[in-house]
């Protein structure tokens, strides 16, 4: 991920509910499409180890 534009996840579709993510400044943001003031911020390494987890489903019982 080398731009600095949002992308929404292709799960999405044609909704506006959906979380978009970019690379800037050496770190990957997150945020949601119908908040986008609201922006997380965090490594590349954490951000690929939650999507990690997420893949392994170590994350479904939080849902």
């Amino acid at each position: 991920m080398a731009s600095q534009t949002w992308q929404k996840s292709s799960y999405s579709a044609a909704n506006d509910n959906c979380v978009e993510v970019r690379a800037a400044s050496g770190l990957v943001e997150l945020r949601e499409s119908d908040d986008g003031e609201l922006i997380l911020r965090t490594a590349p390494g954490a951000f690929a180890n939650l999507l990690r987890t997420i893949k392994a489903g170590e994350r479904d019982h939080h849902a």
